[in-house]
């Protein structure tokens, strides 16, 4: 179920996702549970208390830093699994531990899923092998067809 946001509501959402983008007057924000929709568009979802941008809501404004990865692990990221440094093609510049990242394919540069950090960018650079991003939300999740 749908609810439109009081003028209160609206100012605590705009606390929330103020890191990543500021609402206008005009736009329609509605609370559909743990989905939240701006003009009628899926545009951020609570994960373990924390609001990350919906992937289709990514498709058309970039607001995280992107890890490019090979096409051999599209398949894996897109099953929910975590982001393996071997299957990581390039990291945006200044990426923080502990970040929001959304990684894209290497082939189309179109999101498959949005993670955390668990390295810097040039900590997981350095690295060889091993779990550098935890998948949070991703292409066929239970929120991407909500």
């Amino acid at each position: 179920m749908k609810k439109q946001l009081s003028k209160h509501e609206r100012e605590e959402f705009q606390e929330r996702i103020a890191p990543f983008l500021t609402l206008d007057k005009k736009d329609s924000v509605e609370d559909a549970g743990k989905r939240w929709l701006v003009n009628n568009q899926s545009a951020f979802i609570e994960i373990d208390g924390t609001l990350i941008p919906h992937l289709r809501f990514l498709l058309t404004k970039p607001l995280l830093k992107q890890v490019v990865v090979d096409m051999g692990a599209v398949k894996f990221v897109t099953s929910g699994a975590d982001i393996m440094r071997p299957g990581i093609k390039e990291f945006a510049a200044g990426i923080m531990k502990d970040e929001l990242v959304v990684v894209v394919d290497l082939n189309n540069k179109k999101p498959l899923a949005v993670g955390r950090m668990l390295f810097s960018g040039e900590e997981a650079q350095a690295m060889d092998k091993g779990k550098v991003i935890k998948n949070l939300h991703w292409v066929g999740d239970e929120f991407w067809n909500a």
